[in-house]
Parts: structure tokens; sequence; C-alpha cells
């Protein structure tokens, strides 16, 4: 346990920080797994949409130190490399 009050006050925020940007991690997971399946599955304007919801979800968090800008990139990266692709088949 800590030793004095001000540690405890950290150690609380810390906690409800964590839970907070671990929850943010996960709608971005899930947003990304939406997207993906849009581009599995072929639908090109499901995909589109999913990819203009996700970029600036991806941005925001970026913004907020939640994840790494070189990890935002590579996700919004990835994202409409995957979508270029779709939308160039015929």
């Amino acid at each position: 346990m800590t030793n004095t009050s001000s540690a405890s006050k950290r150690a609380r925020q810390t906690s409800r920080r964590n839970r907070h940007r671990a929850s943010q991690r996960s709608a971005l997971r899930t947003i990304m797994k939406k997207a993906a399946a849009h581009i599995g599955a072929g639908d090109r304007e499901g995909a589109a949409r999913a990819c203009r919801q996700a970029v600036p979800i991806i941005d925001s968090l970026c913004g907020k130190g939640v994840i790494h800008r070189n990890k935002a990139a590579r996700y919004k990266s990835h994202l409409h490399r995957n979508l270029r692709t779709l939308l160039q088949q015929d």
C-alpha cells in the first residue's frame, strides 16, 4: 500500500486512467475489426464508411497518447491500403 495520501491519490488516478484507456483501446480494436470484416466481405460501401469512422478515432487516441503516433499511422495505412485494393477490384 501507499505511505502518503498523495501517493494514494496518484494510485487511484492511475487506476482510473488505465481503465479508461483500456476501454478506448478496446473500442478502437472493435472498429478496426469491423472495417476488416467489411473489407474481407467485399462490401465497398461498408468498408469505406468504416474507414471514415475509424480514422478520426485513431487520430484522437493518438493525440491523447493512448496509442503511439507510429502505431496510429500504421493502422491508417493498413486501412487505406486494403480499402484501395478493394475499390480497385473489378
